[in-house]
């Protein structure tokens, strides 16, 4: 065997034994079930995505009720104390009565409250309707300084409501619901105390 062909079986073993040591992946692999694709966005689509909604609430109420009643009664009578006909029976003294009643009702009531909730929860979609929309629940809690502010929110949301950055207006979500819940150091101070309450109770005004 010349000097060439020692070159060649050389070169060829090296070859393959760099081949088998290479693992490298194909660029058609098949992706994994939990990888994005580079054109997917992070809009919740399924159970267990996360949104964020946008709580911007306001309500503002002003009733006014105003009543004025009033009744004025008059009555006169007058007597001339004559009694039967033809002066058959003895004449009586006669008399006059004036009576006067008066009746008036006056009353006036103005009721105004103002209230306005901002805020922003991120929840979870814990179900999926037959036509596709979201039902959606979750809650945020806030602890500062011995205060402890408890937020709960749930609806159900239209995918197509949801925009790009993944955020719905608590204005779209349909049988939006939200309770504040607050304790801590200072939640004896914004309500009457078991006295107040029961003074309430016996002389409600």
């Amino acid at each position: 065997m010349n000097s060439q062909m020692i070159r060649i079986a050389t070169a060829t073993i090296l070859l393959l034994w760099l081949g088998s040591a290479l693992q490298a992946g194909s660029i058609w692999a098949k992706r994994g079930a939990t990888v994005a694709t580079p054109y997917t966005d992070d809009v919740a689509r399924r159970i267990g995505d996360v949104l964020t909604i946008k709580i911007t609430e306001g309500s503002k109420v002003d009733n006014k009720a105003k009543r004025d009643l009033q009744k004025q009664t008059t009555q006169s009578s007058d007597f001339d104390g004559q009694l039967g006909i033809g002066h058959i029976l003895p004449r009586m003294p006669g008399f006059t009565m004036d009576a006067q009643s008066d009746n008036s009702l006056k009353s006036k009531a103005d009721f105004k409250d103002e209230r306005t909730f901002t805020d922003q929860v991120t929840v979870v979609v814990v179900d999926i309707l037959p036509n596709g929309n979201l039902v959606v629940t979750g809650t945020r809690d806030r602890e500062i300084a011995g205060d402890i502010q408890t937020i709960e929110v749930s609806g159900i949301v239209r995918p197509s409501d949801v925009a790009y950055d993944n955020t719905v207006r608590s204005q779209q979500v349909a049988n939006f619901r939200i309770v504040t819940k607050n304790s801590g150091v200072s939640a004896p101070y914004t309500k009457p105390g078991w006295l107040g309450q029961i003074v309430n109770i016996i002389w409600p005004w």
